[in-house]
């Protein structure tokens, strides 16, 4: 007897002993075909050639199906199934072979209506006027971009300082741009009149005599600003505000006061894309919906980048995840081998392999981006801009997936939540294989924590 022959034997008993469930069911199977060979014979003229062409027939069906089930069967021997417990990948993959993952409206959930917000023109009273100016940066990557405004907005109205459309500078050395060449200008001046002055360029010069630097921790309050801000303004005449974030603080509150809608107003009603950079996200957000004919046009949009995941280190298991640890939760919650994955990580990375091994179908930039604006606007010397559309895709997206905690996740949540779209699901261990994604949906939509929901009503 041949190794395989009587490992399949030894394999086929169970702990008692006995036939297992499986090898049992094989012998009926068989003694049913046996019978049904007897009752034909029976039935028939003693022609020796219908007898053995109804045998020969008989016997074609019975080793087909015994090659059928020793194809479904024959790989959960104990050893493959200690396999597939020790290695989530490998389970994910073979319960993908076993149940192909269809797609239903369950794993896309369904958009709420937008909601509406809680300013009015009228929440505002008529701000205060200077000749002063106040002055600051965007840095860093768009995530921070909508505090900053937010902040410096807040501070400009209760100080009376005329705020300057700010530059923008990347977390890189000389990637440094214009306010226009990302957002639109206009848009944004337009929408804060009557809350704050805001000019291009102020009408007198600024310099280090009558400049008062002042760092701020995000989401500064009244208090402090009539306290370290207003005598300063009032000393030097202009301020040029820097905005701290030592941790991430958008947690809801509860009362409304003129304040607070002005900073709601800043952040969710202020900021819009340049044509150019909107149109570039149309299109790829456009191109990902069309590659996914099988999902109805959904997909999923996953903040994953690996120099991030290795600068935090992930000490924490609950705050952030790797590819192959994204590519099990999904499978196991039952996004299927079609779905189409968009990647926020610069550019194609072996440490994505195991995430595209569950779904093929996983996309960076470089993948879908229209070919003649790659030049323009995929640059890791400077990338704000790439930055920018990661942000927007991820904020649009039927699916938003947050490899890492932090200020992206923060603030992709609340520009999510602000048009209605609440399907963010947080990554997880998962050991029960019935689970479904509402039950891993963001605490800042199913407790209504985040900050959006002190500015939507």
């Amino acid at each position: 007897m041949q190794r395989s022959e009587r490992e399949h034997n030894s394999n086929s008993i169970n702990n008692n002993g006995g036939l297992s469930v499986v090898d049992k069911k094989k012998e009926q199977h068989r003694s049913n075909c046996m019978l049904i060979v007897v009752k034909w014979i029976s039935s028939v003229a003693a022609d020796p050639r219908q007898i053995l062409a109804g045998f020969l027939t008989v016997t074609m069906f019975v080793m087909l199906a015994h090659m059928i089930k020793r194809e479904h069967f024959s790989s959960l021997s104990k050893a493959d199934i200690a396999t597939l417990q020790a290695n989530p990948l490998e389970r994910a993959k073979f319960e993908e072979q076993i149940d192909d993952g269809v797609d239903n409206i369950a794993l896309w959930g369904d958009d709420v209506p937008a909601l509406q917000p809680c300013w009015t023109k009228s929440s505002f009273g008529k701000a205060d006027e200077s000749e002063g100016y106040l002055t600051f940066s965007l840095t860093d990557g768009p995530e921070y971009h909508v505090s900053q405004i937010a902040d410096a907005v807040v501070v400009a109205r209760s100080i009376g300082a005329t705020l300057v459309l700010p530059d923008i500078r990347g977390s890189k050395l000389g990637d440094k741009r214009d306010f226009e060449d990302v957002y639109d200008a206009r848009k944004f001046m337009d929408s804060l009149d009557g809350i704050v002055r805001v000019v291009k360029e102020p009408s007198t010069t600024i310099s280090a005599k009558n400049l008062a630097v002042v760092k701020v921790p995000t989401r500064v309050t009244k208090t402090q600003i009539e306290e370290n801000i207003e005598p300063l303004f009032k000393k030097k005449g202009n301020v040029r505000l820097a905005t701290s974030f030592s941790s991430v603080n958008m947690q809801k509150t509860e009362g409304k006061s003129e304040t607070d809608m002005v900073a709601c107003k800043a952040m969710f009603g202020s900021l819009e894309l340049q044509p150019e950079i909107h149109g570039v996200v149309d299109s790829m957000v456009e191109r990902l919906r069309t590659l996914s004919r099988k999902s109805d046009g959904h997909f999923i949009a996953v903040d994953l980048r690996v120099d991030l995941l290795q600068k935090k280190g992930c000490q924490d298991p609950n705050s952030c995840f790797d590819a192959r640890e994204v590519a099990v939760f999904l499978r196991k919650i039952g996004y299927g081998k079609d779905t189409i994955i968009y990647v926020t990580e610069p550019r194609w990375n072996s440490s994505l392999s195991e995430l595209k091994e569950l779904f093929p179908k996983t996309y960076t930039k470089e993948g879908i981006m229209p070919t003649d604006k790659k030049d323009k606007f995929l640059d890791l010397e400077a990338p704000t801009l790439e930055d920018v559309i990661d942000f927007h895709i991820c904020s649009e997206s039927d699916v938003f997936v947050p490899a890492m905690s932090g200020l992206f996740y923060a603030n992709v949540a609340g520009k999510r939540i602000s048009t209605g779209k609440t399907q963010i699901l947080i990554p997880t261990e998962i050991s029960d294989l019935s689970a479904t994604p509402d039950r891993f949906i963001s605490d800042y939509i199913t407790k209504q924590t985040h900050l959006a929901y002190s500015c939507f009503c």
